[in-house]
């Protein structure tokens, strides 16, 4: 890693970990959400950090840290594979166990942030304390199996990709990302159909369930593994994202969240795979307009971070 990389690591690290302590001693935390390691949140395609204001965990950084924990925001490529959304991860989590002293974290994936935790997790068990996967695809998604349809190597396929691809760029700079590398939207679909997410699963099988929809091993190499998703695709009539999510959720033959399936979203021990909740809403988005007959997605995050302080992480 460059040295300016890890200075900006650093950086963010420290001023986050004295946010959580100001806001700890002004405001009373309870220590409900302290865990032992850091938290470290790792987001999915054509994610970010924050852009103008907005932040991609919706509000949930900052209900962690008002209870004790220490929360880290990474940013990798929006559009790439699993290996190498998982490389530009490690690198950050090597920083960030190094920065806190803790030598380990609490990794939290949302969507193809899930399997990039993963890796991680697979290639350094030993700066890993725990996997928490939220809504991600880790048998594929049917809607990526429906993209693929299009045919490799067409005027289309170069089309909606070059699109993507730009999308990608766009919110790669608008972010400031610290990830360099090219947009590769065909790479993150074969990541995340389910013939790349069979190969994927192969390689890197920790935690993911030998049956079609049960749990995996919920510790391996010493890493707990957890997961949650919701199976609701319309949620919020004030929500204009539900209309999108209704639309890709047609795409599939099981309950979804309108991205990814019930039983895809199975990883380790599953916590819950019915929330009233789609893909956006398992993030908080969009800007909190989420159904008003379950439980507000921050309080998931909680319950979890509460969850893994009280199994010793």
């Amino acid at each position: 890693m460059n040295n300016k990389k890890t200075l900006l690591a650093l950086c963010v690290g420290s001023s986050l970990l004295l946010s959580g302590q100001a806001d700890a001693g002004l405001f009373g935390s309870t220590g409900y959400t302290k865990t032992k390691y850091p938290i470290v949140l790792t987001h999915g395609m054509l994610g970010f950090d924050s852009i103008l204001g907005v932040d991609y965990w919706y509000g949930i950084p900052s209900s962690l840290r008002s209870d004790g924990a220490s929360v880290y925001i990474t940013e990798v490529s929006q559009l790439n594979t699993s290996e190498l959304r998982g490389e530009e991860l490690l690198d950050q989590v090597e920083d960030i166990a190094a920065i806190s002293g803790k030598g380990k974290v609490n990794l939290i994936g949302h969507s193809h942030g899930g399997p990039t935790v993963r890796y991680v997790a697979a290639i350094r068990p030993d700066l890993v304390a725990s996997v928490t996967s939220v809504g991600a695809p880790h048998k594929g998604s049917d809607t990526a199996d429906f993209l693929r349809q299009i045919p490799p190597g067409s005027a289309g396929e170069a089309l909606v990709a070059g699109i993507v691809n730009g999308l990608g760029t766009l919110i790669n700079f608008l972010s400031s990302s610290p990830s360099t590398t090219p947009q590769n939207a065909l790479g993150a679909l074969e990541s995340l159909n389910s013939q790349g997410a069979a190969v994927f699963n192969a390689k890197y099988p920790q935690g993911i369930p030998t049956s079609a929809c049960g749990e995996g091993a919920y510790k391996v190499n010493g890493v707990s593994y957890y997961s949650w998703s919701g199976t609701s695709p319309l949620t919020n009539i004030l929500d204009v994202s539900d209309l999108l999510m209704g639309a890709s959720s047609l795409t599939f033959d099981e309950a979804n969240d309108g991205l990814v399936g019930r039983c895809s979203s199975h990883l380790g021990k599953v916590i819950r795979d019915n929330y009233r909740m789609n893909h956006l809403d398992e993030v908080n988005q969009v800007f909190g307009l989420t159904s008003l007959f379950e439980t507000d997605p921050v309080t998931v995050y909680r319950q979890q971070a509460n969850r893994l302080k009280l199994a010793g992480l």
